[in-house]
């Protein structure tokens, strides 16, 4: 698909919901200038014009039937990728009715449900059916939650490592908060302060995914995951070998705040030389290409 084409699937997809669920109540648009950048990119193209990157942004509301609680209710935050359907969107589901626990095994299972039936295609309706289908698992103590996990993946525990990219981190509370949340979800992985400001976390998919989730919603210039990776247990098993399973992926073998001789004015720029060979001892040199856009050396 064309980036133009990318375009006019995500707005037609948001169209289709906004007819669905016509009610603010219901679905309701939380960046209405991206959307007003989609839909322009749509209706008056324009060669010359640069692909556009916006990011639309709404809340679809949902009251999902539940055998122990005669219904719950579900907020998916959604987010779409300017490459969306070719990636799948940011969905976060939050529920009041569910613990820590329960809404983090439940947010890894929709992810991993939407990755290995959506690639290429938009999903949000799926992910509604499937919420609709699935919830009572996570929220009725009679139901086995282990075991309709495992039904919906499989099987498969899924490690992921999440490369965030941020226009600057000096903050102190923010750094702070990324040592405390990674320690608290049993993340291994590093943070560099500074201009640019990196974090990286590995670690359980569900984790992974809780530790983003705090962390986009603080107040940044600008930060996104730069790259993801995902890997299922069998997957894993492949690649280290039988005894061997998602946990011997870990790169990193615990969480740091990295610093590489700090230097400028302010001292918040770092030696990206010595970036890329702490990342190169860790046999993920390759990222710093898609950070940089350069070969390290």
């Amino acid at each position: 698909m064309s980036q133009l084409e990318w375009a006019e699937s995500q707005l037609a997809e948001i169209e289709l919901l906004s007819s669905m669920y016509p009610t603010e109540s219901e679905f309701e648009i939380t960046d209405q200038v991206a959307l007003a950048e989609l839909r322009e990119s749509v209706e008056s193209p324009c060669s010359d014009a640069p692909p556009h990157h916006s990011r639309p942004q709404f809340l679809l509301r949902q009251r999902v039937d539940t055998s122990c609680h005669g219904g719950v209710d579900l907020t998916l935050s959604c987010t779409f990728p300017f490459d969306y359907p070719k990636v799948l969107p940011e969905i976060n589901v939050r529920c009041t009715d569910l613990n820590r626990a329960q809404q983090t095994r439940l947010q890894a299972d929709l992810t991993v449900y939407l990755r290995e039936n959506c690639r290429g295609e938009v999903c949000v309706l799926t992910a509604v059916e499937w919420l609709k289908d699935n919830a009572q698992h996570y929220v009725d103590p009679t139901s086995s939650s282990d075991s309709s996990a495992a039904a919906v993946t499989g099987g498969a525990e899924v490690f992921s490592r999440l490369w965030i990219y941020s226009h600057h981190i000096y903050n102190k509370n923010k750094r702070k908060n990324i040592l405390e949340w990674s320690k608290e979800l049993g993340l291994s992985g590093f943070s560099m302060p500074g201009k640019p400001g990196i974090v990286c976390v590995e670690g359980p998919h569900g984790a992974c995914e809780e530790f983003w989730s705090r962390l986009k919603v603080l107040t940044w210039k600008k930060i996104m995951i730069r790259h993801r990776e995902d890997v299922t247990s069998e997957e894993g098993r492949g690649r280290a070998g039988d005894e061997g399973g998602v946990a011997s992926l870990r790169k990193f073998s615990g969480f740091e705040e990295a610093s590489f001789d700090p230097h400028g004015n302010r001292g918040n720029h770092m030696d990206l030389g010595l970036l890329y060979q702490f990342l190169s001892e860790r046999g993920c040199c390759e990222v710093f290409q898609m950070y940089f856009g350069v070969e390290g050396r």
